[in-house]
């Protein structure tokens, strides 16, 4: 089992009065996580994804929620995005029924980030846990096994199943793609179009690292724009994907609107165009490169709650930053090259602005 860089900072919060919100994937172990910080404590799970409990959770007053807490001190409620007006019932158990310690998980933030922010405004801790982390893999397997595989990671992402199951990481991929990827995002978001939708992210998917532009999309899944903005925005949502905006300060020839979008997990992306093949036989192993250090970036800036804001910066002409970092006032420029040979050159253009 991973150590996961979020458990120490759960826990300073448990007992502060504040609901704890778990957000982040299927299958990258949030329920193991907050299992593992209430081991030994006598807590109640709920289970959103149980008819019974949805049905007792769905709205109910605050006697009600007395009676099913009980003499309970720790309450877990999983997969809380299931339950109709959830928000309001967290809300009761912070507010009315004093000295209990609310965790909840969901893993997406269709409805639970809308429902709960409301209602939790200044009553909840809220965290994102994403696939494993390169730091998490390498203090469980140490320096020198990680570098050995690497290729791997750039292949097969970081996914706990994934990583627990060598020799059978394609099929954990698939199975997790066809069950979490299509079905929870379709029934969650009532999607009308499931082929655009897989159109859609199998276009991303060859795009990553290149801009995106939504009008080609559209017509790439035979869609319109409108439609492919709002299956992006539910891919976000489901953590899937997620957008990096372009880099401005008012250059007159630099590139204003445009969106990078890559993925959470490399396995995931090379899931959806069905490439597995080696590193050696690859066009894209410089898009997978730039996707695995862009998305550990993400998971690093998010655990470590930077302020750090990130962009990718271009010119008409061409010169381009593959990632730019603003934090603490100061703007830090970075290019990503798999061959070790290539020198890279930060443009004249943006070191001088």
């Amino acid at each position: 089992m991973y150590k996961r860089y979020l458990e120490q900072e759960i826990k300073k919060r448990v007992g502060s009065g504040k609901a704890i919100i778990l957000l982040g994937p299927r299958q990258v172990g949030k329920t193991t996580l907050i299992e593992k910080i209430l081991k030994n404590k006598d807590y109640l799970l709920l289970d959103g994804d149980d008819p019974q409990i949805k049905r007792i959770l769905t709205e109910p007053n605050t006697e009600q929620i007395r009676s099913i807490i009980g003499k309970h001190k720790f309450v877990f409620i999983d997969e809380a995005q299931r339950i109709k007006g959830i928000g309001l019932t967290m809300k009761i158990i912070t507010d009315r029924i004093k000295g209990i310690q609310l965790f909840a998980s969901g893993s997406s933030s269709f409805d639970l980030s809308n429902s709960l922010n409301e209602p939790l405004t200044g009553r909840k801790w809220e965290y994102r846990l994403f696939p494993v982390s390169w730091e998490e893999y390498e203090n469980h397997h140490g320096y020198l096994y990680s570098e050995q595989q690497l290729e791997n990671r750039l292949l097969f992402g970081f996914y706990p199943d994934v990583l627990n199951n060598p020799g059978d990481e394609i099929p954990v991929l698939k199975n997790l793609v066809s069950s979490y990827l299509y079905k929870d995002i379709l029934s969650f978001s009532n999607i009308q179009k499931p082929e655009v939708l897989d159109k859609l992210v199998q276009a991303l998917a060859l795009q990553v690292g290149s801009e995106v532009n939504y009008s080609e999309l559209a017509q790439t899944v035979n869609s319109d724009k409108n439609t492919v903005s709002k299956y992006i925005e539910i891919l976000q949502k489901g953590f899937i994907v997620f957008k990096v905006g372009s880099f401005s300060r008012n250059l007159r020839n630099e590139i204003k609107m445009n969106k990078k979008i890559y993925f959470y997990d490399n396995g995931i992306r090379n899931m959806v165009i069905g490439n597995f093949d080696p590193l050696e036989l690859r066009t894209d192993k410089g898009a997978l490169w730039e996707n695995f250090l862009i998305s550990e970036r993400i998971k690093q800036i998010e655990y470590k709650e930077s302020l750090a804001r990130y962009y990718f910066w271009r010119t008409k002409q061409q010169q381009e930053v593959d990632f730019v970092e603003e934090t603490g006032g100061k703007i830090y420029g970075y290019e990503f090259k798999w061959k070790n040979r290539q020198k890279a050159r930060i443009p004249k253009t943006f070191v001088k602005a």
